[in-house]
């Protein structure tokens, strides 16, 4: 069996995959972001909020790690509509991304904060730091350095899995793909490329993570 490899019509392509390239990584970016902000709040109502409030944050977390994100996607994407919320594609799959990295990462911060010693809380309101100030600077923090490797992980998985966002047709990379090989059937050409776009994203944003960990996390520490 011979196969004669043709990437011209691949590579002529190369606006349209540089597009979804694009909206992946907005995607990404923008649904690390705000679903880093729902974990931070889930784990503190988990570990310091009052007990409805841990009963509600558990039942979602339950939800969102036992049933698929493509499932979720649906949901939000055809599901809501019925109730009259309707949305474009683009935005139901922020949604889902955001919903669905909220419950992993609150699980993995909590981790961080529970492993926390409890005399450097209880030596925090010694000083008269406010409850507040004390879960920011005395236990948000320490516990992010313990757990970052993970949670910049399921950062990345989160990127890998936003290929998912194509069954809704948002018009991300994988969706760029699958619409290039139904115009030229050059399945093989196609997917080699995407494949090799989605590595160099998931290389580059380790590297950016690591960089934030040394201006954010480390560096402040070691003046």
């Amino acid at each position: 069996m011979h196969y004669h490899f043709q990437f011209q019509d691949v590579f002529a392509a190369w606006p349209l995959l540089l597009q979804g390239t694009w909206i992946t990584i907005r995607l990404s970016l923008a649904a690390t972001v705000l679903g880093l902000g729902v974990a931070i709040l889930g784990a503190w109502a988990k570990t310091s909020g009052p007990p409805p409030l841990r009963w509600l944050v558990n039942a979602y977390i339950e939800l969102i790690r036992n049933t698929p994100f493509l499932v979720q996607l649906f949901f939000f994407f055809f599901g809501l509509p019925a109730l009259g919320l309707r949305w474009s594609a683009q935005a139901a799959a922020l949604v889902a991304m955001v919903v669905n990295l909220g419950a992993y990462a609150t699980e993995i911060i909590r981790a961080g904060i529970e492993s926390i010693p409890r005399g450097q809380v209880e030596a925090g309101l010694a000083l008269n730091l406010k409850r507040h100030q004390v879960f920011r600077h005395i236990v948000l923090k320490p516990a992010l350095k313990a757990i970052y490797p993970a949670l910049t992980s399921q950062f990345i998985l989160l990127m890998l899995s936003s290929a998912v966002v194509s069954a809704i047709s948002a018009d991300d990379l994988t969706s760029v793909a699958a619409n290039l090989q139904s115009q030229t059937f050059r399945s093989f050409e196609i997917y080699i490329v995407v494949a090799a776009i989605y590595l160099v994203l998931a290389l580059a944003f380790s590297v950016l993570f690591r960089l934030v960990y040394r201006l954010a996390l480390d560096y402040p520490d070691r003046r």
